[in-house]
Protein backbone atom coordinates (compact mmCIF):
# COMPACT_ATOMS: atom_id res chain seq x y z
CA UNK A 1 0.00 0.00 0.00
CA UNK A 2 1.35 3.41 -0.97
CA UNK A 3 0.61 6.32 1.33
CA UNK A 4 0.27 9.76 -0.20
CA UNK A 5 1.72 12.17 2.32
CA UNK A 6 1.44 15.35 0.33
CA UNK A 7 -2.14 16.61 0.47
CA UNK A 8 -1.63 18.75 -2.66
CA UNK A 9 -0.64 15.68 -4.68
CA UNK A 10 -3.79 13.91 -3.47
CA UNK A 11 -5.97 16.84 -4.55
CA UNK A 12 -4.25 16.95 -7.94
CA UNK A 13 -4.80 13.22 -8.53
CA UNK A 14 -8.43 13.52 -7.43
CA UNK A 15 -9.06 16.43 -9.83
CA UNK A 16 -7.28 14.56 -12.62
CA UNK A 17 -9.47 11.50 -12.01
CA UNK A 18 -12.67 13.55 -12.02
CA UNK A 19 -11.57 15.40 -15.17
CA UNK A 20 -10.79 12.17 -17.02
CA UNK A 21 -14.10 10.70 -15.90
CA UNK A 22 -16.01 13.76 -17.15
CA UNK A 23 -14.13 13.69 -20.46
CA UNK A 24 -15.08 10.05 -20.89
CA UNK A 25 -18.72 10.90 -20.19
CA UNK A 26 -18.59 13.78 -22.71
CA UNK A 27 -17.13 11.54 -25.42
CA UNK A 28 -19.73 8.87 -24.73
CA UNK A 29 -22.53 11.45 -24.85
CA UNK A 30 -21.22 13.02 -28.06
CA UNK A 31 -20.85 9.62 -29.72
CA UNK A 32 -24.49 8.83 -28.92
CA UNK A 33 -25.72 11.73 -31.10
CA UNK A 34 -26.98 10.29 -34.39
CA UNK A 35 -28.96 11.71 -37.28
CA UNK A 36 -31.26 10.31 -39.93
CA UNK A 37 -29.00 10.30 -42.99
CA UNK A 38 -31.87 10.25 -45.52
CA UNK A 39 -33.16 13.82 -45.53
CA UNK A 40 -35.37 13.94 -48.61
CA UNK A 41 -35.49 13.66 -52.37
CA UNK A 42 -33.79 16.09 -54.73
CA UNK A 43 -35.41 18.00 -57.58
CA UNK A 44 -33.85 15.36 -59.85
CA UNK A 45 -35.49 12.57 -57.85
CA UNK A 46 -32.30 11.45 -56.10
CA UNK A 47 -31.92 10.83 -52.33
CA UNK A 48 -30.52 13.65 -50.23
CA UNK A 49 -28.06 11.97 -47.88
CA UNK A 50 -26.38 13.63 -44.91
CA UNK A 51 -23.19 12.05 -43.60
CA UNK A 52 -23.50 10.34 -40.25
CA UNK A 53 -21.77 12.29 -37.51
CA UNK A 54 -18.15 11.66 -36.61
CA UNK A 55 -17.16 12.49 -33.03
CA UNK A 56 -13.74 13.85 -34.00
CA UNK A 57 -14.66 15.65 -37.20
CA UNK A 58 -17.93 17.09 -35.90
CA UNK A 59 -17.07 17.49 -32.22
CA UNK A 60 -17.74 21.25 -32.05
CA UNK A 61 -21.06 20.96 -33.89
CA UNK A 62 -22.10 18.10 -31.62
CA UNK A 63 -21.15 19.97 -28.43
CA UNK A 64 -23.07 23.04 -29.59
CA UNK A 65 -26.07 20.86 -30.36
CA UNK A 66 -25.92 19.23 -26.91
CA UNK A 67 -25.83 22.67 -25.26
CA UNK A 68 -28.84 23.81 -27.30
CA UNK A 69 -30.71 20.58 -26.54
CA UNK A 70 -30.00 20.96 -22.81
CA UNK A 71 -31.37 24.51 -22.81
CA UNK A 72 -34.42 23.34 -24.75
CA UNK A 73 -35.05 20.61 -22.16
CA UNK A 74 -34.81 23.18 -19.38
CA UNK A 75 -37.35 25.49 -21.06
CA UNK A 76 -39.03 24.28 -24.25
CA UNK A 77 -41.40 27.26 -24.26
CA UNK A 78 -38.65 29.80 -24.86
CA UNK A 79 -38.53 30.85 -28.54
CA UNK A 80 -34.78 31.43 -28.35
CA UNK A 81 -34.27 27.82 -27.23
CA UNK A 82 -36.50 26.48 -30.01
CA UNK A 83 -34.73 28.55 -32.67
CA UNK A 84 -31.27 27.49 -31.58
CA UNK A 85 -32.08 23.82 -31.21
CA UNK A 86 -33.43 23.87 -34.77
CA UNK A 87 -30.39 25.74 -36.04
CA UNK A 88 -27.95 23.37 -34.34
CA UNK A 89 -29.80 20.39 -35.83
CA UNK A 90 -29.46 22.04 -39.23
CA UNK A 91 -25.70 22.41 -38.77
CA UNK A 92 -25.56 18.66 -38.02
CA UNK A 93 -27.29 18.03 -41.35
CA UNK A 94 -30.53 16.84 -39.74
CA UNK A 95 -32.87 19.22 -41.57
CA UNK A 96 -35.93 17.02 -41.12
CA UNK A 97 -35.61 17.08 -37.34
CA UNK A 98 -35.00 20.84 -37.42
CA UNK A 99 -38.27 21.27 -39.33
CA UNK A 100 -40.01 19.12 -36.72
CA UNK A 101 -38.68 21.29 -33.88
CA UNK A 102 -39.81 24.50 -35.60
CA UNK A 103 -43.23 22.96 -36.30
CA UNK A 104 -43.64 22.04 -32.64
CA UNK A 105 -42.69 25.58 -31.69
CA UNK A 106 -45.25 27.01 -34.11
CA UNK A 107 -47.99 24.98 -32.43
CA UNK A 108 -47.54 27.39 -29.50
CA UNK A 109 -45.96 30.47 -31.10
CA UNK A 110 -48.10 30.53 -34.24
CA UNK A 111 -47.31 34.20 -34.90
CA UNK A 112 -43.51 33.99 -34.66
CA UNK A 113 -41.81 35.26 -37.84
CA UNK A 114 -38.52 33.80 -36.60
CA UNK A 115 -39.86 30.26 -36.55
CA UNK A 116 -41.46 30.62 -39.99
CA UNK A 117 -38.24 32.13 -41.35
CA UNK A 118 -36.07 29.25 -40.09
CA UNK A 119 -38.51 26.52 -41.05
CA UNK A 120 -38.81 28.09 -44.49
CA UNK A 121 -35.03 27.94 -44.87
CA UNK A 122 -34.97 24.24 -44.00
CA UNK A 123 -37.87 23.48 -46.31
CA UNK A 124 -35.61 24.83 -49.07
CA UNK A 125 -32.83 22.50 -47.89
CA UNK A 126 -35.05 19.42 -48.29
CA UNK A 127 -36.54 20.71 -51.58
CA UNK A 128 -40.05 21.39 -50.27
CA UNK A 129 -40.14 24.68 -52.13
CA UNK A 130 -43.91 25.24 -51.98
CA UNK A 131 -43.83 24.85 -48.19
CA UNK A 132 -40.86 27.20 -47.99
CA UNK A 133 -42.72 29.91 -49.89
CA UNK A 134 -45.79 29.49 -47.69
CA UNK A 135 -43.69 29.89 -44.53
CA UNK A 136 -41.61 32.79 -45.78
CA UNK A 137 -44.64 34.68 -47.08
CA UNK A 138 -46.21 34.21 -43.63
CA UNK A 139 -43.04 35.51 -42.00
CA UNK A 140 -42.96 38.54 -44.32
CA UNK A 141 -46.55 39.39 -43.35
CA UNK A 142 -45.75 39.10 -39.64
CA UNK A 143 -42.84 41.59 -39.77
CA UNK A 144 -44.87 44.43 -41.29
CA UNK A 145 -44.44 47.45 -39.04
CA UNK A 146 -42.07 45.55 -36.73
CA UNK A 147 -38.56 46.63 -35.83
CA UNK A 148 -35.82 44.61 -37.50
CA UNK A 149 -33.39 42.59 -35.37
CA UNK A 150 -29.87 41.28 -35.97
CA UNK A 151 -29.62 37.50 -36.28
CA UNK A 152 -26.64 36.02 -34.44
CA UNK A 153 -24.48 33.61 -36.41
CA UNK A 154 -24.38 29.94 -35.50
CA UNK A 155 -21.02 29.69 -37.23
CA UNK A 156 -19.48 33.15 -36.69
CA UNK A 157 -17.20 34.78 -39.27
CA UNK A 158 -13.57 35.50 -38.43
CA UNK A 159 -14.48 38.92 -37.04
CA UNK A 160 -17.45 37.55 -35.10
CA UNK A 161 -19.70 40.24 -36.59
CA UNK A 162 -23.28 39.19 -37.42
CA UNK A 163 -24.14 40.56 -40.84
CA UNK A 164 -27.77 39.65 -41.50
CA UNK A 165 -31.09 40.56 -39.92
CA UNK A 166 -34.46 38.89 -39.54
CA UNK A 167 -36.13 41.00 -42.24
CA UNK A 168 -33.16 40.64 -44.57
CA UNK A 169 -33.14 36.85 -44.21
CA UNK A 170 -36.89 36.49 -44.73
CA UNK A 171 -36.80 38.37 -48.04
CA UNK A 172 -33.54 36.70 -49.11
CA UNK A 173 -34.85 33.17 -48.61
CA UNK A 174 -38.22 34.04 -50.16
CA UNK A 175 -36.43 35.44 -53.20
CA UNK A 176 -34.37 32.27 -53.45
CA UNK A 177 -37.42 30.02 -53.17
CA UNK A 178 -39.19 31.88 -56.00
CA UNK A 179 -35.97 31.75 -58.07
CA UNK A 180 -35.82 27.96 -57.66
CA UNK A 181 -39.34 27.77 -59.10
CA UNK A 182 -38.28 30.07 -61.96
CA UNK A 183 -40.83 32.65 -60.81
CA UNK A 184 -38.41 35.42 -61.68
CA UNK A 185 -40.75 38.38 -61.23
CA UNK A 186 -41.68 37.32 -57.69
CA UNK A 187 -38.03 36.57 -56.97
CA UNK A 188 -37.00 40.02 -58.20
CA UNK A 189 -39.63 41.63 -55.98
CA UNK A 190 -38.43 39.75 -52.89
CA UNK A 191 -34.74 40.43 -53.51
CA UNK A 192 -35.50 44.11 -54.12
CA UNK A 193 -37.12 44.27 -50.68
CA UNK A 194 -34.14 42.33 -49.32
CA UNK A 195 -31.80 44.98 -50.73
CA UNK A 196 -33.66 47.61 -48.70
CA UNK A 197 -32.69 45.69 -45.56
CA UNK A 198 -29.11 44.95 -46.61
CA UNK A 199 -27.24 47.26 -44.29
CA UNK A 200 -23.63 46.31 -45.02
CA UNK A 201 -21.45 45.51 -48.01
CA UNK A 202 -21.62 41.76 -47.47
CA UNK A 203 -25.40 41.62 -47.71
CA UNK A 204 -25.39 44.18 -50.52
CA UNK A 205 -23.20 41.99 -52.75
CA UNK A 206 -25.10 38.80 -51.88
CA UNK A 207 -28.44 40.38 -52.77
CA UNK A 208 -27.18 42.24 -55.83
CA UNK A 209 -25.76 38.99 -57.19
CA UNK A 210 -29.20 37.35 -57.29
CA UNK A 211 -30.81 40.52 -58.65
CA UNK A 212 -28.24 40.69 -61.45
CA UNK A 213 -28.80 37.05 -62.44
CA UNK A 214 -32.59 37.49 -62.39
CA UNK A 215 -32.46 40.60 -64.59
CA UNK A 216 -30.12 38.93 -67.07
CA UNK A 217 -32.52 35.99 -67.32
CA UNK A 218 -35.35 38.44 -67.92
CA UNK A 219 -33.25 40.06 -70.69
CA UNK A 220 -33.31 43.35 -68.79
CA UNK A 221 -29.61 43.91 -69.39
CA UNK A 222 -29.57 47.68 -68.81
CA UNK A 223 -31.30 47.22 -65.44
CA UNK A 224 -28.79 44.49 -64.60
CA UNK A 225 -25.92 46.90 -65.26
CA UNK A 226 -27.52 49.43 -62.89
CA UNK A 227 -27.51 46.78 -60.15
CA UNK A 228 -23.72 46.56 -60.60
CA UNK A 229 -23.12 50.33 -60.41
CA UNK A 230 -22.55 50.60 -56.63
CA UNK A 231 -20.16 47.62 -56.59
CA UNK A 232 -16.48 48.57 -56.37
CA UNK A 233 -13.18 46.94 -55.43
CA UNK A 234 -12.83 48.83 -52.13
CA UNK A 235 -16.00 47.45 -50.53
CA UNK A 236 -15.65 46.08 -46.98
CA UNK A 237 -16.30 42.36 -47.34
CA UNK A 238 -16.08 39.98 -44.38
CA UNK A 239 -17.84 36.85 -45.62
CA UNK A 240 -19.30 37.02 -49.11
CA UNK A 241 -16.16 37.11 -51.23
CA UNK A 242 -17.67 34.66 -53.72
CA UNK A 243 -20.59 36.95 -54.54
CA UNK A 244 -18.28 39.98 -54.50
CA UNK A 245 -15.83 38.44 -56.97
CA UNK A 246 -18.66 37.30 -59.22
CA UNK A 247 -20.03 40.84 -59.35
CA UNK A 248 -16.56 42.16 -60.25
CA UNK A 249 -16.44 39.51 -62.98
CA UNK A 250 -19.83 40.62 -64.29
CA UNK A 251 -18.54 44.21 -64.33
CA UNK A 252 -15.49 43.16 -66.35
CA UNK A 253 -13.09 43.94 -63.49
CA UNK A 254 -12.09 40.27 -63.20
CA UNK A 255 -11.60 37.90 -66.10
CA UNK A 256 -13.23 34.49 -66.36
CA UNK A 257 -9.79 32.92 -66.12
CA UNK A 258 -9.01 34.84 -62.93
CA UNK A 259 -12.18 33.79 -61.15
CA UNK A 260 -11.83 30.17 -62.29
CA UNK A 261 -8.23 30.12 -61.01
CA UNK A 262 -9.26 31.72 -57.73
CA UNK A 263 -11.81 28.97 -57.09
CA UNK A 264 -10.07 26.16 -58.99
CA UNK A 265 -10.50 23.72 -56.11
CA UNK A 266 -14.29 23.83 -56.64
CA UNK A 267 -14.78 24.75 -52.99
CA UNK A 268 -17.45 27.38 -53.56
CA UNK A 269 -20.79 26.32 -54.99
CA UNK A 270 -21.91 29.95 -55.38
CA UNK A 271 -19.06 30.65 -57.81
CA UNK A 272 -19.57 27.41 -59.72
CA UNK A 273 -23.25 28.21 -60.14
CA UNK A 274 -22.58 31.86 -60.97
CA UNK A 275 -20.19 30.93 -63.81
CA UNK A 276 -22.54 28.25 -65.11
CA UNK A 277 -25.42 30.70 -65.02
CA UNK A 278 -23.30 33.32 -66.84
CA UNK A 279 -22.90 30.83 -69.69
CA UNK A 280 -26.63 30.05 -69.41
CA UNK A 281 -27.96 33.59 -69.93
CA UNK A 282 -25.29 34.28 -72.54
CA UNK A 283 -26.69 31.44 -74.64
CA UNK A 284 -24.03 28.77 -74.15
CA UNK A 285 -26.39 26.12 -72.76
CA UNK A 286 -23.99 23.18 -73.25
CA UNK A 287 -21.30 24.89 -71.16
CA UNK A 288 -23.86 25.89 -68.53
CA UNK A 289 -25.09 22.32 -68.22
CA UNK A 290 -21.53 21.06 -67.79
CA UNK A 291 -20.92 23.52 -64.95
CA UNK A 292 -24.21 22.59 -63.30
CA UNK A 293 -23.49 18.87 -63.63
CA UNK A 294 -19.94 19.25 -62.25
CA UNK A 295 -21.36 21.16 -59.30
CA UNK A 296 -23.83 18.38 -58.55
CA UNK A 297 -21.01 15.81 -58.76
CA UNK A 298 -18.78 17.57 -56.24
CA UNK A 299 -20.77 20.14 -54.23
CA UNK A 300 -22.65 20.28 -50.96
CA UNK A 301 -26.29 19.46 -51.76
CA UNK A 302 -27.61 21.84 -49.09
CA UNK A 303 -25.88 24.92 -50.55
CA UNK A 304 -27.95 27.45 -52.46
CA UNK A 305 -25.76 27.26 -55.57
CA UNK A 306 -26.17 23.49 -55.67
CA UNK A 307 -29.96 23.68 -55.33
CA UNK A 308 -30.17 26.35 -58.04
CA UNK A 309 -28.07 24.22 -60.41
CA UNK A 310 -30.30 21.26 -59.61
CA UNK A 311 -33.43 23.30 -60.41
CA UNK A 312 -31.99 24.47 -63.72
CA UNK A 313 -30.92 20.97 -64.76
CA UNK A 314 -34.37 19.68 -63.84
CA UNK A 315 -35.95 22.25 -66.16
CA UNK A 316 -33.59 21.20 -68.97
CA UNK A 317 -34.77 17.61 -68.49
CA UNK A 318 -38.43 18.67 -68.53
CA UNK A 319 -37.92 20.67 -71.72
Amino acid sequence: MVLIKNKNIFVFIFILFIGCNNNAKDVKRESSVKIDTLQGISLLNKPLISSQLDVKRDSLKIRNYIKAFTKFQEDSLQIENIVWLGRRLGYLGDYKKAIKIYSQGLDTFYDSPRLYRHRGHRFISVRQIDNAITDLKKASALIIGKKDIVERDGIPNFQNIPLSTLHNNIWYHLGLAYYLQNNLLKSFEAFTLCLNHSNNDDMQVATRHWLYMILRRLNRNDDALEVLDPVHKNMTIIENYAYFNLLLFYKGEMTLGEIITLYSDGSNEAVQYGIGNWFHYNGNIDKAQRYYSDLLDSGNWASFGYIAAEADLNRFVEE
